[in-house]
């Protein structure tokens, strides 16, 4: 009789224990990033920024995992499964490139884990479930560049673009608006990512006659097609798309790139702004904090993408602690559906209302349209 009072007791002490480490269980976040290969120029900046996330949330230790997918979207989907299978984590943020992010998303669905990607994926209604964004949809700023070609007389654009998801979630939304606005977009070429050359590419452009092309590519990538449109004999506009907001862009560019215009977040040129815009204070706030720690002159919008990934979770964590503790199934739930139900988040990108059918959340105070300016990005007023 003792001996099974003994051993009910241990059993009671057992189950105390165990709930009170769970209790008191740490957030596990897994980010795979393209800190190397093709999309570095995004990556290197989303990998500095995690040293900038707070270590608690809620009163909850938060331990951050970081992989590198080399901009590679197999290991990108191999990083997700172990970040998932070995390290437990309770949710995922990444990757830098929309194919690894597609990679990601498919480990995020089989294994019902939430995935806040900062690479702006497009995905069927039946793989949307656990996977949010925190860049803005290409349509909404592929709608600010066409108002702009509109109001400036573009009659014909020409599109040059990534050989893959990026550039194919581009042309899917940009021509579609074009021809509503009365601009003819039928002069369409494809490039990859590590291509070394697009002269074939640029010759049938410039001989097409169009009154501006749009460079669908990221990072220094997208000075290539720029430079070689030139190289041509090409005198019309260039348009870049926010994949393209990087300083590394204008520094390898130079002269060549002076006059692009592209559409960005408002953290790229918070200074910039009214002191009535929501975003403005924490744009100021994070570039100040990431040049401290790497240098003027480093910042990067593709780095505030990561934080606004780490500012949506930070708004999700109290929530889903209500019903759930974390590493549990149970907490990857909730923390989806308060993922979810995200509202007025204040962002460095924008400000953030997720629904059921929109994971990515923000309107028009997320986009600004620049020019590159005398080295820099200048912010445009009134489509001029």
């Amino acid at each position: 009789m003792k001996l099974t009072r003994k051993l009910a007791s241990l059993a009671v002490a057992g189950t105390l224990a165990s709930f009170s480490l769970a209790a008191h269980a740490d957030i596990n976040v897994g980010i795979s990033l393209s800190s190397t290969g093709p999309a570095a120029a995004l990556g290197v900046p989303e990998r500095n920024t995690v040293p900038l996330f707070p270590s608690e949330i809620a009163g909850q230790k938060v331990n951050y995992i970081v992989l590198d997918d080399a901009t590679d979207a197999s290991q990108a989907g191999k990083n997700a499964r172990k970040l998932v299978t070995e390290d437990k984590v309770d949710i995922l943020f990444g990757s830098s490139a929309t194919p690894t992010s597609v990679a990601m998303a498919e480990i995020a669905n089989e294994y019902q884990v939430p995935q806040i990607a900062v690479a702006p994926l497009d995905l069927p209604a039946d793989k949307d479930k656990w996977v949010f964004r925190s860049p803005q949809h290409v349509r909404l700023m592929a709608g600010a560049l066409v108002d702009h070609m509109k109001a400036n007389g573009v009659k014909r654009l020409g599109f040059i673009g990534y050989a893959d998801a990026y550039g194919e979630i581009w042309l899917k939304e940009t021509k579609p608006l074009a021809e509503a606005a009365g601009i003819k977009m039928e002069d369409v070429e494809r490039f990859n990512r590590n291509d070394t050359s697009v002269t074939g590419q640029a010759v049938k452009l410039v001989a097409a006659k169009p009154d501006a092309i749009l460079v669908v590519a990221s990072g220094t990538p997208s000075v290539l097609p720029q430079v070689t449109l030139q190289e041509r004999g090409f005198k019309g506009q260039i348009y870049q798309t926010h994949g393209t907001a990087t300083k590394e862009f204008i520094r390898v560019g130079g002269k060549a790139v002076e006059g692009t215009i592209l559409p960005v977040g408002p953290v790229v040129v918070a200074s910039q702004l009214p002191d009535s815009h929501p975003s403005k204070q924490a744009g100021i706030d994070y570039t100040r904090r990431y040049e401290e720690k790497y240098g003027a002159g480093s910042f990067s919008s593709f780095g505030a993408q990561i934080y606004d990934a780490y500012l949506l979770l930070e708004a999700a964590v109290p929530v889903a602690l209500k019903s759930a503790k974390p590493g549990t199934q149970e907490f990857r739930a909730a923390l989806r559906d308060a993922l979810e139900q995200s509202k007025e988040v204040v962002g460095l990108h924008g400000v953030f209302n997720m629904t059921p059918t929109d994971h990515f959340g923000h309107d028009e105070r997320a986009r600004m349209l620049i020019r590159v300016e005398n080295g820099d990005w200048k912010l445009i007023s009134d489509n001029k």
